[in-house]
């Protein structure tokens, strides 16, 4: 009889645990991760690109502040790209392995509207994979999108059809303000509409928030780094 009783407060345990932890997560750490480094206000504020994905389903508004003005960081940011500065983040997961540019490089400052960025700096086996360019105001802003299957990562053109059955389409943009003392506020806003809901849920709760989190942490750290070395 013991034994069936502990064996019971075990299994009750086991779900009390199971419950709680996705709870703890939701209402504990996910706000925090989807706001990393960014002000209540700064989260709040409607941004340029935002109109781009209506109806998001996930995104996150994160920032840091740079040791550096707009003018100084936005040569960084412009010359991104898979087959260019690439992306200053964990270069093996979205670089193949290419180290992120640790110089300006004169060739690479320019970008217009439409013009494409691989998210890696080859084609993968799928099929190629990119960002689109969508606003670019020199030292002030910089929005990017990707549409791509959510399995394969292959890019699509969200203007026409088919859209895949499990999919992806969102931004991904770089807002500047100058601060005080002649540094630079970064702010960082992906917004995304994917689906099947089914599916698109727990790819973003699982792999999708915490691997930007730990993609864009990065960044901000490679980014202030070269700032740094650079001056």
């Amino acid at each position: 009889m013991l034994t069936v009783v502990r064996s019971q407060g075990a299994r009750l345990t086991a779900l009390a645990v199971a419950v709680a932890l996705p709870a703890f997560y939701a209402i504990g750490i996910r706000p925090r991760v989807l706001a990393w480094g960014a002000s209540p206000e700064e989260a709040a504020r409607p941004l340029p690109g935002d109109d781009l994905v209506a109806g998001p389903c996930g995104g996150a508004t994160m920032a840091t502040t740079l040791p550096a003005p707009p003018e100084d960081v936005w040569p960084w940011l412009v010359q991104m790209g898979g087959d260019r500065g690439g992306w200053y983040g964990w270069d093996r997961l979205d670089n193949n392995g290419n180290p992120s540019a640790d110089r300006i490089v004169a060739a690479w400052q320019h970008l217009s509207p439409g013009q494409e960025l691989l998210r890696a700096s080859a084609p993968g086996s799928e099929g190629p994979s990119f960002f689109v360019v969508e606003i670019v105001e020199a030292h002030h802003t910089l929005v990017l999108r990707a549409s791509y299957h959510m399995l394969t990562g292959r890019s699509y053109d969200p203007r026409y059809g088919p859209v895949p059955w499990a999919y992806v389409d969102g931004i991904w943009g770089f807002h500047l303000r100058a601060t005080p003392g002649g540094g630079t506020r970064l702010v960082v806003r992906t917004r995304n509409r994917s689906g099947p809901s089914h599916l698109a849920r727990p790819f973003n709760l699982l792999l999708g928030e915490p691997l930007h989190l730990f993609m864009q942490t990065h960044q901000f750290h490679n980014l202030r780094t070269r700032l740094t070395t650079s001056a």
